[in-house]
């Protein structure tokens, strides 16, 4: 999107000197010069769209944050605070507050408002260049050097993060979480949905003790023996093997796909290098 040349387009209309806006957008290492002129100069939809990328990507490690934050805390303590995660409270000397975490929340209100600043200046604009553009790369500068850092910082917190698998154990306990695998068991059994569900939240309303096969199966008979190997978390997980599910086998599969990903945008990205490079020393003023 942004890589055209806008060379030849002038204020609005082009040029009536014989010029040749794609020769100039070749010896730039542009793609491809400008398709109208009027567009050339009065589109922003590339910044628009890039601050809109960068705001989705905060969004999603603010989400991140919150979800350290929280493991990180007394009453979850899924994951143990590292120093790359944050430092000690300046008050009590036993705490160590997630600011890595924090942070990542609150910078996402500033590039989010980066964007809505950006469109704010665009909104209601009439065609061809108005001095109002000039606003257009605060936001945008702003917006990926806030970003960047908490990329940065996010990675190396998550590479140091201690997890302590046996509270996250004690926590996936409770066979109550697995209702909806109680009435997967019954639908493999031959029982309509909507039954199973009835009938797991009716036991499930009414029982007062543990959930245990042996009161499952008094509950309900088409309870058979082999329901207690249900009432496990772990092999729980590991029946979730379809396609995007969370049991180790998938999840091996998404990352698989996930690096193969990455590695296909690092090679296209590897083709504007080039280009970038180009432009950098006709910028300087340095010799091809």
């Amino acid at each position: 999107r942004a890589n055209v040349s806008p060379l030849g387009a002038g204020a609005l209309a082009g040029s009536t000197l014989p010029i040749d806006p794609a020769t100039t957008a070749r010896t730039l290492g542009f793609a491809a010069a400008f398709e109208n002129s009027i567009d050339a100069v009065s589109d922003r939809d590339y910044y628009a769209e890039f601050l809109f990328d960068l705001a989705l990507l905060a969004v999603h490690l603010s989400s991140l944050g919150e979800e350290l934050v929280l493991w990180a805390s007394t009453e979850f303590g899924f994951v143990h605070p590292a120093p790359e995660l944050g430092s000690g409270s300046s008050l009590m000397p036993q705490k160590r507050n997630p600011d890595v975490a924090e942070l990542a929340r609150g910078k996402t209100g500033r590039v989010v408002g980066d964007l809505v600043s950006l469109l704010t200046t665009l909104k209601a604009l009439p065609l061809a260049y108005n001095r109002d553009v000039q606003e257009d790369k605060a936001p945008v500068f702003d917006a990926v050097d806030q970003v960047l850092p908490v990329l940065d910082a996010l990675a190396a917190a998550m590479s140091s993060l201690a997890v302590d698998e046996v509270r996250l154990a004690e926590a996936a306990s409770d066979p109550r979480i697995l209702a909806t695998d109680l009435a997967e068991y019954l639908v493999s059994r031959g029982v309509p949905f909507r039954e199973a569900h009835e009938t797991v939240a009716r036991y499930l309303t009414e029982s007062t003790g543990e959930v245990e096969a042996t009161s499952l199966q008094a509950f309900d008979p088409r309870f058979g023996d082999d329901v207690a190997g249900v009432l496990d978390a772990r092999t729980s997980l590991a029946r979730r093997k379809t396609h995007g599910g969370p049991s180790p086998e998938a999840v091996k599969a998404q990352l698989a796909r996930a690096h193969e990903t990455i590695g296909q945008e690092r090679y296209f990205l590897s083709k504007h290098v080039e280009p970038a490079d180009v432009v950098d020393r006709l910028l300087k003023g340095e010799p091809e």
